[in-house]
């Protein structure tokens, strides 16, 4: 990225409690972007899937950002603002116009094969049943689906932290899907058309994202207005593990900071666990922490 503006973002989903993985993403965005001259930081909630999206995740949201003794510069600003200015729904307009495109250039098929069926399948990986059957695009409850050819669908993207190599999204992420049976566009989609709107240049996530990554990369080069997004640079980082060893997550209950906050307790051990992290010294605020960042000039 070298001297150019770091634009980057909190992208949470209201589908659940934040945990202290989220925060910890959180953390590292506002550090980059708060050691960057001029860089900013974007609030996108990500609603597309509108049936998991509660209220009360939702104003967690701006709750645990500051709680945390984060700030943002742009986007949403309460539950209100967020519904009538913010939120994915208002921008379907934009996601359909990069399906259609898709579509026209022959990049998509439609498919309603059942979860039940995909999850039945060798590592629950597609196996592009519905591609000769040429079903119709308008057909109730179908999801597309994206060609992934085998041999023509290898991606290579930046991780500031980590040298990775390709991935084959035939191999690991076979005809991912864009669109769901509810006639919205799938998460992949929402993602790159937002960060694309955003000029966004910098992401920070969990390396669980790193198929997601690719995928979104792989959508990005397929459309001239998307383009840009090839040139963004991410930090995939390590994830923080459960007592179990497990990766935190939402629907299994993981340490909540909503819990952490009725507990009484301030955010400094969630600080803690960033500068190990990040290999500084032990930091128990953002302020302290952004002190430390500085001063080793981490640069993404």
């Amino acid at each position: 990225m070298g001297n150019d503006v770091v634009k980057t973002r909190f992208a949470p989903t209201p589908s659940g409690w934040l945990h202290i993985g989220n925060a910890l993403s959180f953390i590292i965005t506002w550090l980059y972007a708060r050691s960057s001259a001029n860089g900013t930081i974007h609030l996108r909630i990500d609603d597309i899937d509108g049936e998991r999206a509660r209220e009360e995740f939702i104003e967690d949201i701006f709750t645990g950002i500051d709680w945390l003794g984060l700030d943002y510069d742009s986007g949403p600003t309460s539950v209100d603002d967020f519904f009538k200015n913010h939120s994915q729904h208002t921008r379907l307009y934009l996601y359909n116009s990069y399906l259609n495109q898709l579509k026209e250039k022959g990049r998509l098929f439609a498919c309603n094969c059942s979860r039940k069926r995909v999850h039945e399948l060798p590592g629950m990986l597609y196996d592009g049943h519905c591609i000769p059957l040429h079903i119709p695009f308008e057909t109730p409850e179908t999801n597309w689906r994206i060609i992934t050819p085998e041999g023509g669908s290898t991606v290579s993207f930046t991780d500031v932290w980590n040298t990775r190599p390709p991935v084959d999204l035939y191999t690991d992420m076979r005809h991912f899907i864009v669109r769901g049976k509810n006639g919205r566009a799938a998460y992949q989609m929402a993602s790159v058309a937002d960060d694309v709107l955003y000029n966004i240049n910098f992401i920070v996530r969990g390396e669980d994202l790193l198929q997601s990554t690719a995928a979104q990369t792989y959508l990005a080069a397929l459309l001239p207005d998307l383009q840009s997004f090839t040139q963004i640079k991410f930090l995939l980082h390590p994830l923080i593990m459960g007592a179990d060893g497990e990766k935190l997550s939402k629907s299994k209950g993981a340490t909540a900071l909503v819990d952490i906050r009725d507990a009484g307790k301030d955010a400094a051990e969630v600080f803690i666990q960033a500068s190990k992290m990040l290999n500084l010294p032990k930091a128990t605020t953002a302020k302290e922490l952004l002190s430390m960042f500085q001063q080793v000039k981490l640069s993404p």
